[in-house]
């Protein structure tokens, strides 16, 4: 069953009960005209074992430490988020496996070829995929995509992705004047960095049910990044994100800010439809076999890491 994405962006109290999640409004609870009955009545529960992601978007949130503790012995991403809205904050469980410890020695052990195969892998089906999505938004064949794709070698020495890229942004939102894609830059930058950083939290979740550490990369090494493997197993996923934004793009022409209604749009990304192993699944559960397929190539079980094809 797939997990739940659950929004707060207004000022709630969050308790627990009973194993449940207790969603309390503070102005109802401070009321004093209101009946106990209408006041109990307002209250919603939710069940701990359903939920895969909280996002918490409002400064006047209460949540008790009992809820935080039950979300992360259920493998739940916690997420909190700035006065811009935006993400600023991860919090994942220490113990998302039973065989951890034994994970990471495999995984602290993985070899540097081994490690490079699975770049180059990862690489290709990113390419793939953004030539798909270019496809289907731009409604021409991207031959050339393909072709790199194809070239790409153990380790991608030739940097292939960063040219895909280049050539993939400046097509994708070529209708944007003035369009990068930069963390900072114009929209719709601010909808692929929210949608970029639910994706991130996903794959971060999975890696550590899977008993890997997110902190360590096959690729990404940067000192100060605490999510090293989670940004690179995320990336063939990418383009599913990207093809969210350029469709929700296109139906509000450019929007400026990012409103309730987008992040609504933007959080349906768990439940994106993909087709991974030549089936159709939910985006978090195929995150689920993308990392359970990566322990296995650190185990020595298998050479190939299962993503999922546009």
């Amino acid at each position: 069953m797939i997990k739940k994405t659950l929004y707060f962006g207004n000022p709630v109290y969050l308790s627990l009960r009973n194993g449940q999640l207790v969603i309390k409004l503070p102005e109802v609870e401070k009321s004093t005209s209101l009946p106990e009955t209408l006041k109990k009545q307002a209250e919603t529960t939710r069940a701990i074992e359903d939920i895969g992601i909280v996002i918490l978007d409002n400064k006047q949130i209460t949540i008790t430490s009992g809820v935080i503790e039950a979300l992360l012995e259920n493998n739940c991403a916690l997420i909190t988020c700035d006065s811009k809205s935006m993400p600023v904050g991860l919090m994942l469980p220490l113990y998302g496996n039973t065989t951890q410890n034994e994970r990471f020695r495999e995984q602290l052990d993985a070899s540097v070829p081994l490690k490079k195969q699975l770049w180059q892998q990862t690489i290709q089906t990113k390419i793939n995929n953004q030539a798909t999505v270019l496809s289907l938004c731009t409604h021409e064949e991207i031959k050339c995509m393909r072709v790199w794709a194809n070239n790409v070698r153990s380790g991608d020495p030739d940097n292939l992705e960063a040219r895909a890229a280049a050539y993939y942004w400046k097509l994708l939102f070529s209708n944007i004047k003035g369009f990068t894609r930069e963390r900072e830059g114009i929209p719709p930058n601010n909808l692929l960095n929210y949608g970029y950083a639910i994706l991130r939290a996903i794959v971060a979740r999975g890696l550590v049910t899977s008993g890997l550490l997110p902190t360590l990369g096959i690729h990404h090494h940067n000192r100060y990044n605490a999510y090293c493997l989670a940004d690179d197993i995320m990336e063939p996923y990418r383009p599913y994100v990207d093809e969210l934004v350029f469709q929700l793009t296109n139906a509000h022409d450019i929007p400026i800010e990012l409103t309730k209604e987008l992040k609504a749009s933007l959080l349906t990304i768990p439940t994106l439809e993909v087709v991974i192993n030549g089936r159709r699944s939910p985006l978090m559960v195929a995150v689920g076999q993308t990392t359970a397929s990566l322990y296995k190539c650190f185990c020595g079980e298998s050479r190939k890491i299962v993503y999922p094809e546009r």
